[in-house]
């Protein structure tokens, strides 16, 4: 038993160490039973393998959210603005809205130009705040626009005004671009934003004017005088809240500023006299503009009396009837304080546009002005909205019964197919 002991006590006793001649340590170990155990892969290679298996992943992330390094060193991703103009007929307004595919708007179209040409990732479409996208105005359905800006961060490719193009309708352009600082903002930047309407020239005609005879209708200089002295009195700062829908006249953003409200001379179009109103304004509520249009014509019609415009930015509810949307377009935007401070400070450009003054002029000659007068021949808004005016009450200091507002909308749902 005492020999056995040694034996047994040598057998579970490790081998000595071993170097090899890199001096890398190895131990083997003898078991009892004859097995031989080695020792397992250093941990540190394992770890490099997981770290590259997550280096993969994370890199396919990145590319998957557009993230394209090599394309953002050759086209710096930077805050510009644009220079849109488009005819607004066929569309459900500016402001896009995700998910509803069915109301194609005008940043649908240009959001899908944008990926196209490659000035930003495929996942920027679905989340416009990825690339800061804000627009300067909402313009609402069947409204034009000759100088709408937006502002965004994009990748400044080569030719990148002619490649968005490439991928618009004709009537959607891109007119000019210009870098801007990185904490621009087209809508908290603008100072005011000037707007015109075309109309029919028959909308100021008597209310037992025979509208079988619009065409044949010619203003007089006495109506025309009438009507700029009725638009003069919105200049300055007023309560609105009777000219939008759901404003309360104690509401603070009811009160608008406006510099200047004016009828042009009128002109003859396809046989028939057409005339533009420009109204100038530091913003805009829904339909405040229409409506404003919409009280002016119903008092030199016949339907009102000239108080009805102060008593309307009193506290009182007054029926303030809405023109048809199809004649209104943004003209331009105003960014005078911005200009002041960043346009000559020998970086940034002066948000102007008189480069592309003729472009603008063009467009709005082939596609805007155009559209709004084959519309009104075609279907005849104006007409048919003035239908609606006798049911009205002009005089009514009190909220409308339900039957009165049903019996409106059912003529404006017939008669005012832009809105």
């Amino acid at each position: 038993m005492l020999k056995i002991l040694p034996l047994l006590s040598a057998l579970a006793k490790p081998q000595l160490l071993t170097f090899n001649r890199r001096g890398l340590c190895k131990s083997l170990f003898t078991m009892s039973k004859g097995e031989t155990l080695t020792t397992k892969p250093p941990k540190r290679v394992n770890e490099e393998k997981e770290d590259s298996g997550e280096m993969e992943q994370v890199t396919k992330r990145l590319k998957s959210e557009g993230e394209h390094t090599e394309d953002e060193k050759k086209y710096p991703k930077k805050k510009v603005v644009l220079l849109l103009a488009y005819s607004g007929k066929g569309y459900y307004g500016m402001q896009r809205n995700p998910g509803n595919s069915q109301f194609i708007t005008i940043e649908d179209e240009l959001v899908t130009a944008l990926i196209k040409s490659g000035c930003i990732p495929e996942n920027h479409g679905e989340e416009m705040k990825k690339m800061s996208f804000q627009r300067c105005a909402r313009t609402d359905k069947g409204v034009s626009a000759a100088g709408q800006v937006v502002s965004l961060k994009l990748w400044l490719i080569e030719d990148i005004v002619e490649k968005i193009n490439e991928h618009l309708p004709q009537q959607i352009r891109v007119l000019g671009l210009k870098r801007v600082t990185q904490g621009f903002n087209s809508k908290n930047n603008c100072d005011a934003r000037t707007y015109s309407y075309t109309l029919p020239t028959v909308a100021f005609a008597p209310k037992d004017y025979n509208v079988q005879k619009s065409s044949d209708f010619r203003l007089e200089p006495e109506t025309l005088h009438r009507v700029n002295r009725l638009f003069a009195l919105y200049k300055g700062t007023h309560n609105f809240h009777n000219f939008t829908s759901q404003k309360s006249p104690q509401d603070p953003s009811a009160r608008r500023y406006i510099t200047e409200m004016s009828c042009g001379e009128p002109f003859l179009c396809s046989d028939a006299e057409f005339a533009e109103i420009t109204v100038r304004g530091q913003s805009f509520m829904l339909h405040q503009i229409r409506k404003m249009i919409g009280l002016v014509v119903a008092v030199i019609k016949g339907y009102a009396r000239e108080n009805v415009l102060e008593r309307s930015w009193g506290q009182e509810k007054v029926d303030v009837p809405k023109a048809p949307g199809l004649g209104l377009v943004l003209e331009r935007v105003h960014f005078d304080r911005y200009n002041k401070r960043f346009g000559g400070d020998g970086l940034h450009e002066c948000l102007e546009w008189q480069q592309e003054e003729e472009a603008i002029k063009a467009f709005k000659e082939a596609h805007i002005y155009p559209s709004i007068v084959e519309t009104e021949c075609q279907e005849g808004s104006m007409v048919s909205w003035m239908a609606t005016l006798p049911i009205h009450d002009f005089e009514a200091t009190a909220a409308e019964t339900q039957e009165n507002k049903d019996q409106k909308q059912e003529h404006e749902d017939r008669g005012n197919e832009s809105d």
